[in-house]
């Protein structure tokens, strides 16, 4: 089983695609008012996954459920964002769980964690072993 997609809500569709754009994620489906989706920069896995996000009424944002999106330099991504004129809520840290974060919130308020894990992110030192 893989993880196919999310779909967080929106308040305005446009701003928001444009958002998620500027993180890197390619816009593959498009259907103003309510609807778009997008393809995240390939990785290990055979298919890439996707987010969507849908128009809602009502939305104030919120820190839950938070979705974590993975970069490879987290330090170059912060920059480009900045310079791209968005606001990060915190700045790259290394946390003690062996990722380094940032946060920042797209224009409905939902929370988005940007981390760059390494191997740390399937295989921390504390992971599980199996048979």
């Amino acid at each position: 089983m893989q993880l196919n997609q999310v779909t967080l809500p929106c308040t305005d569709l446009e701003a928001s695609a444009a958002f998620y754009e500027t993180l890197g994620l390619r816009r593959i489906v498009y259907s103003p008012p309510r609807y778009a989706r997008f393809e995240c920069p390939t990785s290990d896995t055979l298919e890439p996954s996707t987010l969507s996000i849908e128009l809602v009424d009502g939305w104030a944002g919120s820190d839950w459920p938070l979705v974590y999106l993975e970069t490879a330099d987290l330090a170059a991504t912060a920059a480009h964002l900045e310079g791209a004129g968005l606001i990060l809520l915190t700045t790259p840290e290394m946390q003690s769980y062996l990722w380094k974060e940032a946060d920042i919130r797209d224009p409905a308020g939902n929370r988005i964690r940007l981390f760059e894990a390494g191997t740390a992110r399937r295989f921390p030192p504390w992971r599980i072993k199996s048979d």
